[in-house]
């Protein structure tokens, strides 16, 4: 499938305000892929996972982004979040989003089971383990590897918990 092809099964979802997560885990490619479709969609929003998870709560952050998210687009409003700053580790500046025809979830778990009923279209990125590990290194240093295996052991378990690979589109 082509990203033209995606586009336009996303146009052809039903409602005012489609919500597009693109999931898969980390250092899959998946903010790389997130750009492309916005660029794609006449620069749909895209909201990302990380600006809610933490080095110490890689995945049971989701309440937040779930209320301020995408609870308000799913109804039509916008939505207001305070991002999460890593390397104060301390919630930041504040962000609005207004709703628009397509608006786009880009992280890992952004096609968690608790708001898939408010999800248009999942789409799932997938890398090779050690792929996604030779970008963690590259990008974020030789010293964040521990982090890494710890994060990827986290996000295996969720996966496992809420297979969101078999729901995507």
């Amino acid at each position: 499938m082509t990203l033209v092809d995606i586009v336009k099964n996303i146009r052809e979802r039903p409602g005012a305000v489609r919500l597009v997560a693109v999931d898969g885990p980390g250092g899959s490619g998946k903010s790389t892929f997130a750009a492309q479709l916005s660029a794609a969609t006449d620069g749909a929003p895209i909201v990302h996972t990380d600006d809610f998870a933490s080095a110490d709560n890689p995945i049971d952050w989701w309440p937040r982004l779930l209320q301020q998210v995408i609870e308000p687009l799913a109804d039509g409003r916008p939505a207001i979040y305070q991002r999460y700053d890593w390397p104060t580790e301390s919630l930041a500046e504040w962000h609005t989003v207004d709703p628009a025809p397509i608006i786009i979830i880009e992280g890992v778990s952004s096609a968690r089971r608790e708001w898939s009923q408010h999800l248009s279209y999942v789409i799932w990125i997938e890398t090779s383990r050690e792929l996604r590990l030779q970008r963690a290194v590259e990008r974020d240093g030789e010293d964040a590897l521990d982090d890494w295996e710890y994060w990827m052991a986290e996000e295996d378990g969720h996966y496992e918990r809420d297979p969101t690979r078999e729901r995507s589109d």
